[in-house]
């Protein structure tokens, strides 16, 4: 039996939110000779978005998102093609499963840009104070208004604002460009991508265009 190589090997990428729980609970650790005052100040976010128009997906955008997604993911070697009844399950906002927000012109009503995260909680163990870890981890993010640099800060703002405690992200589409500057640490964790029955080269964690839920 052939067991076949992994067309891609992926990275975990993790930019803590809530750092005090984070350490609290053995997610991560202080920096060397960083007290956790100054550690907490050096990954704060505003308070507040900081693009203009934006705002929640909702049914009526699935039309647009669709297009936006399609023509951004076709420029990477593996990718899906969504259909918009697809748009509209995966990735209109559902409690607790997945939050996503589009950017509207104001003076247009051209919807420009598209970001969201889902929701993946982790139970904590044998601590006496925190028994959840709330988890966002990066979806399918389209910018052509602005930098994606910016568009994920907005998003990592917007996760703050819903309490959750850490982000994560892999180091496919154009995440790997933009990790550092936001300030996420590099994981020891991976993922691995398969396709079934399909003998293709090896493919570098950008050429990816697939999230894997």
């Amino acid at each position: 039996m052939l067991i076949p190589l992994p067309i891609s090997k992926t990275t975990y990428w993790h930019r803590s939110l809530n750092p005090k729980k984070l350490v609290d609970v053995g997610f991560s650790s202080l920096p060397p000779n960083t007290p956790m005052a100054r550690y907490v100040k050096l990954l704060k976010l505003p308070n507040e978005p900081t693009m203009k128009g934006l705002r929640e997906m909702r049914k009526s955008d699935v039309k647009v998102v669709h297009q936006l997604l399609n023509t951004y993911l076709s420029k990477f070697e593996v990718h899906l093609h969504f259909s918009e009844g697809e748009v509209e399950h995966f990735l209109l906002p559902r409690a607790g499963v997945v939050d996503s927000f589009v950017v509207e012109n104001p003076e247009t009503k051209e919807i420009t840009d598209f970001m969201s995260f889902y929701h993946l909680p982790s139970s904590i163990l044998k601590h006496e104070v925190h028994k959840t870890l709330n988890v966002a981890y990066c979806y399918y993010n389209v910018a052509t208004s602005v930098k994606m640099e910016e568009l994920i800060k907005n998003l990592l703002i917007l996760a703050n604002q819903k309490k959750f405690d850490v982000f994560n992200a892999l180091d496919i589409l154009e995440n790997e460009n933009i990790l550092k500057e936001l300030k996420f640490g590099i994981g020891d964790g991976n993922l691995h991508y398969y396709l079934y029955n399909w003998r293709i080269p090896e493919q570098k964690p950008s050429q990816v265009g697939i999230v894997l839920v």
